[in-house]
């Protein structure tokens, strides 16, 4: 199984989720491919993530993640309490902090439909902390020096240890993805996808 998880305010219908599902699908590996809209409500993403989980892996320590920005933050949780193997995208690090500024009534990126994020959603953020990895090989980080968004440092000091890609430039969207994708699906290929 692999399940992308997408930014805050974003979607399956950003760049990054459609030219993986295009790599994904040139590997006939479409039948494990997931990537489903995720609520504001962090507490709620966790709780669709792990029904995804139960219902299409046979064993957890089979499923990769992969997580862009705030979509990280939730893949490095879910890698920790589950078991998963996690790609990071510019992930967010502290997001309790960092989204506590994003509190109130935002646009989607890719929809019409209004995106609120409630004061309680801080709160859950601050519930789903998780710590440094222990199991280095379980992950694998792609952080950008030239994210505007967020601290490459700060990703870079957290996954220490573990598979990484430090991309000198590009932006918080990874505007030049393609250029890295071959590496992802080489680590998102390196076990084979369980599904029951």
């Amino acid at each position: 199984m692999i399940l992308y998880l997408h930014g805050f305010r974003s979607s399956p219908q950003s760049a990054k989720a459609q030219w993986l599902a295009q790599a994904v699908a040139d590997l006939n590996l479409t039948d494990h491919w997931h990537c489903p809209q995720l609520p504001a409500s962090p507490q709620a993403t966790i709780d669709l993530c792990n029904n995804l989980i139960d219902s299409h892996a046979s064993d957890p320590a089979g499923v990769t993640l992969v997580g862009s920005s705030l979509g990280g933050y939730y893949a490095g949780h879910l890698a920790h309490t589950r078991g998963c193997r996690s790609v990071l995208l510019n992930p967010v690090i502290y997001a309790a902090r960092d989204l506590a500024t994003q509190v109130g009534t935002h646009q989607q990126y890719h929809s019409t439909e209004p995106f609120v994020f409630l004061p309680r959603h801080v709160d859950e953020l601050a519930a789903l902390a998780f710590p440094k990895p222990q199991m280095h090989s379980r992950y694998f980080l792609m952080a950008c020096t030239g994210d505007e968004v967020l601290d490459w440092k700060e990703m870079a000091a957290w996954y220490a240890g573990c598979q990484s890609r430090i991309v000198s430039g590009s932006d918080h969207g990874i505007s030049d993805f393609p250029r890295w994708l071959p590496e992802v699906m080489q680590f998102i290929r390196a076990i084979p996808q369980t599904q029951r």
